[in-house]
């Protein structure tokens, strides 16, 4: 059966909302712009919607060379907008990302100073620019690949399929968009990716290095910032390897371009 790229998604600010795009330029450290920017708290750490699920709030949309974006909470609309363009300062600061330090720089102060409001908690917007290094697991690198501000790795894909069957057995079926992939295709069976390994996507070959482990981020309902058990709680049921729960495959890329929805996938 044809495997078909039928989603391409970007996740400009860590842990806010995503962006559909028709096709993507794909980098070393993940696709053009996916999370090189990101917000932490007082203590120079990663904020995410494990631990502040309002995140969820705030959608983002490129608007040409600028990101905008958008916090509506009930009646409340509020929007800023930035340059997609990495600032040109000499005050570096070190921020943490899971174990890495990363040196990053602020994008704006009053841009901090509005995500601060909105979210009722103290924080900066960093910027995490391209050549600044931040090394993917060496047990799983090809090439000794690096990685943008994402969890791990540069890449996830997720089949269709594999949703469709998880929709199956939940009682409410969750949108695509609860696991945060950057690719998602249709055409074969569920959860046909975790049997990947070397795999093209239009001209552009990847490599599948490790299946994706999920957290409570897949509980928070993407549109109500609600936090609930679902659909964390049917994935322990079958989707356990020891005391992970895995969805999607995780991927590094060999070769830099472009990726364009219709393109076929096609493992080798």
């Amino acid at each position: 059966m044809t495997l078909i790229l039928s989603e391409i998604w970007i996740y400009p600010i860590k842990s806010l909302g995503g962006i559909a795009l028709s096709k993507a330029i794909v980098r070393g450290k993940g696709l053009e712009y996916d999370r090189r920017w990101m917000l932490i708290d007082a203590s120079g750490v990663a904020m995410t919607q494990r631990v502040h699920p309002e995140m969820a709030l705030f959608k983002t949309q490129m608007q040409g060379e600028k990101l905008l974006v958008s916090y509506s909470k009930g009646r409340e609309i509020s929007s800023i907008a930035f340059s997609t363009a990495i600032p040109d300062w000499d005050t570096w600061m070190v921020a943490r990302v899971w174990d890495d330090d990363v040196q990053v720089l602020e994008v704006d102060r009053q841009i901090s100073e509005w995500f601060s409001r909105n979210l009722g908690v103290a924080c900066k917007l960093v910027a995490f620019p391209e050549e600044k290094p931040r090394k993917v697991d060496s047990r799983y690198s090809i090439n000794k690949e690096h990685v943008s501000l994402a969890d791990a790795y540069p890449f996830l894909i997720i089949g269709q399929s594999s949703l469709d069957d998880l929709n199956k057995r939940l009682n409410e079926a969750v949108p695509m968009k609860r696991f945060r992939p950057n690719f998602v295709f249709t055409g074969g069976t569920a959860y046909q990716e975790d049997q990947w390994r070397d795999f093209s996507i239009g001209k552009i070959p990847f490599v599948a290095v490790k299946k994706s482990e999920r957290c409570a981020l897949i509980t928070v309902n993407q549109n109500t910032a609600e936090k609930g058990k679902e659909p964390l709680r049917t994935l322990s049921d079958y989707r356990k390897e020891g005391n992970k729960v895995c969805f999607g495959q995780n991927l590094v890329a060999l070769a830099e371009g472009e990726v364009v929805l219709g393109d076929p996938i096609i493992p080798t």
